[in-house]
């Protein structure tokens, strides 16, 4: 299974110039201490600015930190125009094994289309930090469920069709139905049937089970841009991620 440790640890080849989003007078930043080379951190208290500058090359990557949610995905939309900001978050359980998650945004992933194309990014995301990318589409049931509830039984026929989809461009993918214990085994890719649903897993693995949270990558933009919580008490891994991020969409 890999980890977050040697999913971070690879391929960082210059001094990076990331931006953080933080309070006045805030140390959450911490040393950065986990990153893999050293970084030039750029604080920032106003989510356009950091927006403005990421577009314009003058940071690499971008952390956000302690900036308000709302503005800052308000402002990424505005400055790259994007319909919407299609979150993954990255995380490691207690009992190890690195995986992505989304939708994360209860907004988000809210047709197939957009599903099946968060899958390919975390696919592509997750094989450049080591993994194996495999994707598991979760359902709201199991198969053997079919019949007691229509919302029940379209969830997984749309797992389904996106599976096929993924699959024909060469993904392994697998419909893992409701079973996200048992998906985690072997899949490091896993969808939600939506944003709602997949904040709510979210939640329950971070705050509740104990699992380490590094970020959320927007996967639908170029630039790497990572929303994080303001509940973190040290970004470090955050910016580290950034930094690994930036590095790979360079190559």
């Amino acid at each position: 299974m890999l980890s977050s440790e040697a999913a971070l640890a690879g391929g960082v080849s210059r001094r990076l110039r990331i931006g953080i989003g933080l309070r006045q007078g805030s140390d959450k930043a911490g040393s950065a201490a986990g990153s893999p080379a050293p970084v030039e951190l750029v604080a920032y208290h106003d989510a356009k600015s950091m927006c403005i500058d990421l577009r314009d090359g003058k940071i690499d990557a971008a952390v956000r930190g302690e900036l308000p949610s709302n503005e800052a995905m308000s402002c990424l939309k505005d400055t790259f125009s994007l319909e919407s900001t299609q979150r993954m978050a990255l995380i490691e359980p207690i009992r190890g094994g690195l995986f992505l998650l989304g939708p994360v945004g209860i907004d988000e992933g809210r047709s197939p289309a957009e599903k099946e194309a968060m899958a390919l990014a975390g696919h592509s995301l997750m094989r450049s930090l080591g993994g194996r990318g495999k994707v598991g589409l979760m359902s709201c049931g199991r198969e053997s469920d079919r019949g007691r509830s229509g919302a029940v039984d379209r969830s997984m026929d749309e797992a389904l069709l996106i599976r096929d989809a993924l699959r024909g461009q060469g993904v392994e993918a697998s419909h893992v139905q409701i079973t996200i214990e048992s998906a985690l085994e072997d899949h490091d890719v896993i969808i939600a049937p939506d944003g709602i649903i997949g904040n709510i897993l979210f939640r329950a693995l971070h705050f509740l089970g104990g699992a380490k949270a590094l970020g959320a990558p927007v996967v639908n933009m170029q630039r790497i841009f990572i929303d994080t919580s303001r509940a973190k008490e040290d970004y470090s891994d955050s910016i580290a991620l950034a930094q690994r991020l930036a590095t790979e969409a360079e190559r």
